[in-house]
């Protein structure tokens, strides 16, 4: 895997409609916007809950930028791709796309009916920091 290219994981609870609905949403974003520059890691807390611990993950679905630091996370309605790149702290970072998403940008996501409020937190990185941090941006 490439230095810089954007690490996700996605926390979703089980096999229900709305895992595979949050999964589908997530997946065009990487192969859409973030097209060529994005590895998605599909987690199911019911299967590896010590993963989803060590990650303070506490609700699904919860989605991590994991890479580049330091983490973010965005948590419940993930429907609408324009919220949930600002909330990763990726809105203008899309090889070849205006930051801007929604109908008729070809990404397919939209805002859901009725959506719940996305919850987006930068994470602290509990690790000293290495000597690469400084190193290469996303762009």
């Amino acid at each position: 895997m490439a230095r810089d290219r954007i690490r996700l994981r996605l926390y979703v609870a089980g096999t229900s409609p709305r895992s595979a609905r949050t999964i589908g949403d997530v997946r065009r974003l990487c192969e859409g916007p973030l097209a060529g520059a994005c590895d998605l890691e599909v987690v199911d807390i019911y299967q590896q809950p010590g993963l989803a611990g060590r990650d303070g993950v506490v609700a699904a679905p919860t989605l991590i930028r994991l890479s580049p630091p330091p983490a973010r996370r965005a948590a419940g309605d993930l429907t609408d791709g324009r919220r949930v790149l600002e909330a990763l702290g990726l809105a203008g970072t899309e090889p070849g796309t205006e930051p801007g998403m929604g109908p008729g940008t070809g990404a397919g996501i939209g805002p859901g009916p009725q959506a719940p409020a996305l919850v987006a937190q930068q994470q602290q990185q509990p690790q000293a920091a290495s000597p690469e941090a400084g190193g290469t941006d996303v762009a």
